[in-house]
């Protein structure tokens, strides 16, 4: 049952609604005006609260992800400093055995870009001339890479240019290592009268048993090039020379020494 107050506030609303449909149009907009303005602020008001209770919820949520991605790096940098701890005792191990069989630690090795700005005429297959000289710590007999494999070594510097010997040129004999079988050759020339990919690995025993697909690095013996350097793989079986004394073979290069425009100095 409605009381009595509520009879009398109808009323007025009632009585407002006829008032102001009867009201001229300008009169009835300018109350609707004052009205509006009365209670803007209250709306205002309202909405501010809801947009800063929103805003809050979500400086909520990136405070959570924050702390989720610092939990996450927090176990990389344990898993890390794990990573190292071993890393350091194999490395005294490796030492521990170095001393043990005693062989020195290999000196650490470096990588210096280089840009090919030259080829010899009369000489086209068989040397290049690299951007780097003695200015830039070069010296004879580094070696010289791509990212496939030995391109050759350095044979003479000047202060801003050296001149590469590549692989297959006579003068850039290289000590080689058939992974598979163990077997080590020399690089000693040129294989192909036209085909500068391929070389001749010589000086293998006469028994052989390298086969063709097999990778050939380098030995690491003698002080030019260090060990592991890809050269390429073996393209035909071993056959014997000098009346059965020792065998002889042909490896497919690595490096594309036709197409070099930059080169990695192996700086060690």
């Amino acid at each position: 049952m409605l009381r009595r107050p509520h009879y009398i506030a109808l009323g007025l609303v009632g009585l407002l609604t006829v008032i102001l449909l009867n009201l001229p149009t300008r009169t009835a907009g300018r109350i609707k005006l004052v009205i509006a303005s009365t209670f803007l602020p209250i709306f205002g008001i309202d909405r501010t609260a809801r947009q800063l209770t929103r805003e809050a919820g979500a400086a909520t949520t990136s405070r959570k992800e924050l702390e989720r991605q610092n939990d996450e790096l927090r176990r990389t940098n344990q898993w890390l400093q794990i990573q190292a701890m071993k890393a350091a005792t194999l490395e005294r191990e490796n030492d521990q055995l170095r001393q043990f069989i005693g062989r020195s630690r290999q000196a650490p090795v470096t990588l210096k870009f280089a840009r090919v700005i030259g080829r010899d005429p009369a000489n086209w297959w068989q040397s290049i001339v690299i951007d780097l000289g003695s200015r830039d710590g070069m010296r004879p007999d580094l070696a010289v890479r791509t990212a496939d494999g030995l391109v050759g070594r350095l044979s003479e510097v000047t202060p801003a240019t050296s001149k590469v010997e590549l692989i297959g040129n006579p003068t850039c004999k290289v000590s080689a290592l058939v992974e598979k079988t163990g077997e080590i050759g020399i690089i000693t020339s040129s294989a192909g009268l036209f085909d500068t990919s391929l070389v001749a690995l010589s000086y293998f025993s006469s028994s052989s048993i390298s086969k063709p697909g097999q990778t050939v690095v380098t030995s690491g013996l003698g002080a030019i090039f260090p060990k592991g350097i890809p050269i390429g793989q073996i393209a035909e079986e071993a056959h014997p020379v000098e009346f059965g004394l020792r065998a002889e073979g042909r490896v497919k290069l690595a490096a594309n020494l036709g197409s070099l425009e930059e080169v990695w100095v192996v700086v060690q």
